[in-house]
């Protein structure tokens, strides 16, 4: 019961505390996450609608299951030391910086410009256009380590082909989309970040490594 409740709160689709009880906000919560999915909305768990829950969240933490909230870090003393200089930009070349994506191999993901651009040790490499998922199935913000990689694999959420798939949350992913290429910005991804320039992602591809970081960030 709490997975269940965890889940869908990391979704948008339950507030409040986690509980053992399968009660009114519970039933509630389950009835409006299978009418967006177009199942019947009974309310109950049925093995279709824990798939898909399953297939868009990732395994909740033991914080999560028993409702920790999370402590804010203490700041530590720091010595002064001489500000380090701006890594240079490639010509033409104009990127949303952020301090998480200046250190190590990072694809460095803007949702305010809606661009990836690749970053080795604070120096852009080369960048395009993304796109993200809605508000109803956002792609989440934070730093997160590419744990699976996967050249051709198909959507557990809508069949559609995933090609050059680089998972780093849950079941989201910086991918290819032939639907971003078709249709741009007029429609949105499940939760991944949807990249159009087939020949980019295939050479983002074959660069990065298991353990490589994503940060995304407005």
């Amino acid at each position: 019961m709490r997975s269940l409740q965890a889940r869908l709160r990391q979704i948008g689709w339950f507030t409040g505390d986690v509980s053992d009880l399968y009660g009114r906000r519970t039933t509630a919560s389950v009835r409006g996450f299978q009418a967006k999915r177009g199942f019947d909305a009974t309310g109950r768990l049925d093995e279709t609608t824990w798939n898909r829950l399953v297939a868009m969240t990732h395994r909740p933490t033991s914080d999560e299951l028993d409702n920790v909230k999370p402590k804010p870090e203490a700041p530590t003393p720091t010595t002064p030391t001489k500000p380090k200089p701006k890594p240079a930009k490639p010509a033409g070349m104009s990127w949303d910086e952020d301090a998480r994506c200046l250190t190590g191999r990072v694809m460095c993901v803007s949702k305010s410009t809606s661009m990836l651009t690749w970053v080795i040790d604070g120096q852009p490499q080369y960048q395009f256009p993304v796109r993200f998922g809605s508000a109803d199935l956002p792609t989440r913000e934070g730093v997160f380590p590419v744990y699976r990689k996967a050249r051709e694999i198909v959507s557990n959420v809508d069949q559609s082909l995933m090609p050059f798939s680089m998972f780093f949350s849950g079941g989201q992913a910086v991918h290819y989309s032939a639907n971003f290429a078709r249709l741009g910005y007029n429609g949105n991804s499940h939760g991944c970040v949807n990249v159009r320039d087939w020949n980019g992602i295939a050479r983002l591809y074959a660069a990065v490594n298991l353990g490589d970081k994503v940060v995304v960030h407005w």
